[in-house]
């Protein structure tokens, strides 16, 4: 019972909480759409792989090393301690190269992601003012881990809805009264995070924290095996922006800005919608690394088999929604009641979201399989569902059967990819 217990507990906190960041990014796709236009959400949604790529490689560093923290702190090592500042130190670095490169190299990157004059425009200083808080997006991933991994979910999952709902009223606040326009939006983006950190670092400081956080020596072998556990999590998060980025150049072909304005509104949906599988393969995967590290098998088993349950069951759920309220999704985003938006819009909501009922499958596997330390297999499945089966299918699919064969390659990548995780999990290779 305490093993369900506490299963509940952290799964049902971690979705509160990824729900709650991916709301966020709802919000600021609503008040561009209302500030700016069709242009607004195609700027933003040609950025989108930007927020991912940071994103991914903190959640990839502060997962992956909470995942050898809690193990080496379980088998009594000395230096399990060091892991924090490590990934701290690193964290910092990179994102210190994400604000310099953000600066300095703007309208190359927008230009790069396929951004035509009209959309430079609108996107540059909205990049510029974001980018510029790379390393807080990225350490807030580290410090949030470390805290869930501390028993602690309550706080984690705290912290990251307060520093969401500050976005959100900072968004409107930024944007309307104080008519700062895609610039707000921006700046209450980058603000909320430190929010965020703030919250976390109270436990973490505090005699509460079994974390304990002191200076070592910077360690590139502790970088590499934290991020070689938590590659899935990093796919989890870069599999999004290389799917946006896709099919972006593939939709500006097919339909030009309107296709990708609408496929901005189902892109934001799907970090809602696959916000679920994240916050169970998190919710899960402390327990997991713990039973796993005092080997208790069976609960690991039973672990593994109710995670992939719920995330399917709520996959369901969800689609099944979003296919009966497609039309009026697509409404509350199209403020300039754009037809040709809606109709593109309506059609990928229904299409596209059958990848949920697999993407969910696919996430908590993998995140189960770093958890036990199988990075092998993980990155095989991260590999798969992240890049090779999404690029083949959207250039496959889209040529054959144009935006209705784009719309569907999402769920045909994370079907084929299933199968082989399955294959992986339960046979004797994995």
């Amino acid at each position: 019972m305490n093993i369900k217990k506490q299963f509940i507990k952290y799964v049902s906190l971690n979705i509160f909480a990824m729900v709650g960041l991916s709301c966020y990014i709802l919000a600021d796709s609503y008040f561009i759409a209302k500030s700016q236009g069709a242009d607004g959400l195609t700027a933003l949604n040609l950025v989108l792989p930007i927020y991912n790529l940071i994103f991914a490689i903190g959640s990839m560093i502060g997962t992956g090393s909470a995942i050898r923290y809690t193990i080496a702190k379980l088998k009594n090592f000395k230096n399990a301690d060091d892991y924090i500042f490590n990934s701290v130190f690193f964290t910092v670095i990179t994102g210190l190269i994400f604000a310099i490169s953000g600066n300095l190299f703007t309208e190359e990157i927008l230009t790069l992601l396929g951004a035509d004059s009209v959309i430079l425009n609108t996107g540059i200083s909205y990049t510029r003012i974001f980018m510029s808080f790379s390393p807080f997006f990225m350490l807030n991933y580290v410090i949030n881990a470390y805290v869930r991994n501390d028993n602690a979910p309550n706080i984690a999952m705290t912290a990251t809805l307060i520093s969401s709902l500050f976005n959100i009223v900072f968004d409107y606040i930024f944007m309307f009264p104080l008519k700062m326009g895609m610039n707000g939006a921006a700046l209450a983006t980058g603000i909320s995070p430190i929010v965020g950190i703030s919250i976390c670092l109270v436990h973490l400081l505090s005699d509460k924290s079994n974390v304990k956080i002191k200076f070592c020596i910077p360690s590139l072998k502790k970088l590499f095996v934290s991020c070689q556990v938590g590659f899935s999590a990093f796919v989890a998060e870069i599999s999004s922006g290389i799917i946006t980025m896709t099919f972006n150049f593939l939709i500006l072909k097919l339909a030009g800005n309107t296709g990708v304005a609408s496929y901005g509104i189902v892109a934001n949906i799907a970090l809602v919608a696959t916000a679920f599988s994240n916050g169970i393969a998190q919710g899960s995967q402390p327990l997991i690394s713990k039973s796993f590290g005092n080997r208790n098998m069976c609960e690991v088993n039973w672990l593994c088999r109710m995670s992939l349950a719920v995330s399917f069951i709520i996959a369901t759920v969800i689609y099944i929604f979003l296919a009966v309220s497609a039309v009026y999704i697509t409404d509350f985003f199209n403020s300039e009641g754009n037809e040709l938006l809606a109709s593109y819009s309506v059609t990928g909501i229904r299409l596209y979201f059958i990848g949920i009922l697999f993407s969910g499958l696919n996430i908590v596997g993998s995140s189960f399989l770093s958890a036990v330390e199988n990075a092998r297999t993980a990155f095989i499945i991260s590999v798969l569902r992240g890049f090779v089966m999404i690029l083949f299918f959207a250039f496959l699919l889209s040529a054959l059967f144009g935006m209705n064969g784009l719309w569907l390659a999402y769920a045909t990548a994370e079907f084929f990819t299933s199968a082989v995780m399955f294959y992986f999990m339960y046979s004797k290779k994995a």
